[in-house]
């Protein structure tokens, strides 16, 4: 599979302050990548510089096979954080201005914009100026100027900002429906289970450098914490015998229920397998960590990490709520 989206050593600063350090990236064509990390990380920036709105101070960046966005733009479908559309234009002639930038033809643009206006639920919107349509439907009508045109390549820059449960399971569904008919995405968020839903692949970004850059289910390999949740059948089980089997490091209370800490080197279900014949579960399973466990590990982990990049991710705790539930349900 060749790179949609090829970044090499590439850096850039502001005055005295680095943004984006030595950043190496490639993102293969046909994936949904997802690019995380705490606000004030890089992405921004980093995404700015793959469009070539800005330019870097050293390296190299190609894009579709281009040494310029610019030679590919309308092969690129990009929806900025920074939201803007023409508010005085109705919104049927605004899309079909957009569609005809970027080349889609007149027989084809009309039909078009009625499809994506019925697929967001703004059927009955089209003759109104864009001015007049709530916050949250004016960034619906912003996704469709970036895929009116079917872009081989979207990149999302916090593209559920501001969406209510409703409309970001809507959009969310858009996304993957774009990923089917064989678009690359980059989804750039701060909520870190977005991309932990939809991608399926993470590159993870703190301080400008890149910490992560791997599938999924590599990550959840790697990052394995071993333990097990249980919820026992019986809330008044004796739990004292768990940890007398062969594999459990520790035992400690989580809620209403426990959490196993299994040994290295333990095979987990051969454990879980003890653990149901010792205290009848209405519950078990082997928790799995979360992109915001993992990257509070590694920042914590890593020499000379401070407090900003964890106090950014535990700001978006409460982003990262409204998400939670939504995903591929």
């Amino acid at each position: 599979m060749s790179d949609a989206i090829a970044v090499r050593q590439v850096t850039k600063a502001f005055g005295k302050n680095v943004a984006v350090r030595d950043l190496d990236l490639t993102v293969a064509a046909g994936s949904l990548c997802g690019f995380i990390g705490p606000n004030g990380a890089g992405k921004t920036t980093t995404i700015r510089m793959i469009m070539s709105i800005m330019l870097p101070d050293a390296g190299e960046i190609s894009v579709l096979g281009c040494a310029s966005a610019l030679d590919a733009k309308d092969r690129i479908g990009y929806l900025p954080e920074e939201r803007g559309i023409y508010k005085k234009m109705r919104v049927a002639s605004f899309l079909k201005h957009i569609g005809r930038l970027k080349g889609v033809p007149d027989s084809v643009v009309n039909p078009r914009v009625e499809r994506w206006l019925a697929s967001v639920e703004l059927g009955d919107v089209a003759d109104k100026k864009c001015e007049e349509l709530s916050k949250g439907m004016q960034q619906k009508i912003q996704f469709i100027t970036c895929v009116l045109h079917e872009p081989d390549l979207l990149i999302l820059d916090e593209p559920f900002s501001g969406l209510d449960p409703v409309n970001m399971r809507l959009l969310r569904d858009l996304i993957l429906q774009e990923h089917d008919r064989g678009t690359t995405i980059i989804f750039s968020t701060h909520v870190m289970a977005q991309a932990e839903a939809l991608c399926d692949r993470i590159v993870m970004i703190d301080d400008g450098r890149k910490v992560l850059d791997e599938s999924v289910a590599e990550i959840r390999a790697k990052y394995d914490p071993r333990v097990v949740n249980l919820e026992p059948l019986d809330p008044e089980a004796d739990v004292g015998t768990l940890r007398r089997i062969s594999g459990v490091r520790a035992v400690e209370p989580d809620g209403g229920g426990w959490k196993l800490h299994l040994a290295d080197g333990s095979d987990p279900s051969t454990v879980i397998r003890d653990i149901v014949s010792e205290v009848p579960p209405a519950r078990i399973e082997l928790h799995r960590p979360s992109l915001e466990d993992i990257f509070v590990q590694i920042v914590t982990g890593s020499a000379g990490a401070d407090e900003r990049g964890v106090a950014s991710l535990r700001a978006s705790v409460s982003d990262r709520d409204a998400f939670v539930g939504q995903a591929r349900s």
